[in-house]
């Protein structure tokens, strides 16, 4: 019966001062935004979506120069989610549906509803990479053979070329 969404921002790198400053010109536009500082109280069924590590998130950047202009300082750690709210009857299934249409797993993924510790972003480190010496010298089966050991996303004419 009503759909409500709220832009999220986390910010961490800026004083208070900065903050109470960037709240109504930088996060909101005062005549016609409601802003809360944290937790918000949710009535109906909510979930929140943010691009995926290493995403372009361009509404963060934006944040985050604008927050740098503002200070003329070093540019703040921004982070943004979209919070979905629906209200009504919706059953488990629906809500799932509606979730899967407005999540893009290319692109973005759904962001937890809780107040995040750190908007540092991790990256697991990858394990060491195999190297193959010598497959331009094996025979087509054992190329084949290759492809399917190592589960290569490739043809036989591929690894060929």
């Amino acid at each position: 019966t009503d759909v409500r969404i709220i832009n999220r921002y986390d910010v961490s790198g800026i004083s208070d001062e900065v903050y109470n400053l960037a709240k109504g010109t930088i996060f909101s536009e005062p005549p016609v935004d409601k802003v809360w500082d944290e937790e918000i109280d949710i009535e109906g069924k909510a979930f929140a979506i943010e691009y995926l590590p290493g995403q372009y998130d361009q509404r963060a950047d934006s944040a985050s120069q604008c927050i740098q202009i503002l200070t003329q300082g070093d540019k703040p750690i921004v982070r943004t989610a979209k919070l979905i709210v629906l209200e009504g009857d919706i059953s488990k299934e629906q809500f799932q549906r509606i979730k899967n249409y407005c999540i893009n797993p290319v692109e973005s993924r759904e962001a937890s509803l809780e107040k995040p510790s750190t908007l540092e972003l991790y990256a697991d480190v990858p394990k060491d990479v195999d190297i193959i010496d010598g497959f331009i010298y094996l025979a087509q089966d054992e190329l084949k053979d290759m492809i399917d050991d190592l589960g290569l996303a490739m043809s036989i004419d591929d690894i060929r070329f």
